[in-house]
């Protein structure tokens, strides 16, 4: 089970998950998880369809508030705060913890207008700051360069690969400490999968990331420590390298050799 003593480094932890069951209507999604997100470290959520991999994403920007009948009970702190208290602030919950999804969803608007997007929602409407913080975004995720010339151009317009890129850009334009990445590369080619992992690398000096991919070998190749879920339960977490080369568990080993899932 979980084995935090054997991972513990000199950074400190970004999110605490400590006993969460999570119940949609009768049916328990997850079953007492508990581990820490490391500051600054990408974090891989692995295991078959339906173990709760993205449930559990969905608990850390408590998107699960907007489904009927869920249930939640436990702890999970970011920077040492509760997310699930009552006086939380959930839009400011949702500002410092972005997502994106497995889908590249762009807005039906310009490249341009999707990164303000984030900002004027928040309250930015100076031109010169947005100018700045669209320009900003677009770099940090690799895009400056390919659409500065088209700005005012639809998002829509962008390969599949450049508006994941994009979302990234949106999640980045609000100044977020984490990021979830759910399936982020499931729906794209090789070429444009490898952009996003190397754009996730250099992402995590700034940012914790979460991922959760069915792709194994993406877990090893970025993430620094990986979970690895099973019927709603954390059955293992260790550096990834662990994970994969000498699980501590049997279920593990046969998920990771596929004998399994």
């Amino acid at each position: 089970m979980n084995n935090l003593e054997k991972i513990q480094n000199n950074k400190s932890i970004k999110v605490k998950i400590k006993n969460i069951n999570l119940f949609y209507d009768n049916y328990q999604a997850l079953k007492d998880v508990s581990f820490d997100i490391f500051e600054n470290e990408i974090t891989a959520l692995i295991g078959p369809s339906g173990c709760g991999k993205s449930t559990l994403l969905r608990c850390l920007n408590r998107m699960n508030d907007l489904i009927p009948n869920c249930k939640i009970n436990g702890i999970i702190d970011i920077d040492s705060k509760n997310i699930y208290n009552k006086d939380m602030d959930v839009n400011e919950l949702r500002k410092n913890v972005g997502m994106v999804f497995q889908k590249p969803n762009p807005f039906s608007m310009s490249i341009y207008d999707n990164v303000a997007y984030g900002p004027r929602t928040h309250g930015i409407k100076k031109k010169q700051q947005l100018d700045r913080i669209v320009k900003e975004s677009l770099e940090k995720a690799y895009m400056w360069e390919e659409v500065k010339d088209r700005l005012n151009k639809s998002a829509l317009s962008l390969s599949g690969g450049q508006q994941q890129r994009l979302c990234i850009a949106r999640a980045l334009a609000v100044n977020p400490k984490i990021i979830l990445l759910d399936e982020a590369t499931s729906a794209l080619d090789p070429t444009s999968t490898s952009k996003i992992e190397d754009l996730i690398n250099n992402l995590k000096k700034d940012y914790t990331i979460i991922i959760v991919t069915h792709n194994m070998q993406q877990a090893t190749r970025i993430a620094d420590k990986t979970a690895f879920f099973l019927s709603g339960e954390l059955v293992e977490y260790d550096k990834t390298e662990n994970i994969f080369s000498k699980p501590q568990d049997i279920r593990t080993e046969k998920y990771i050799t596929g004998r399994f899932g």
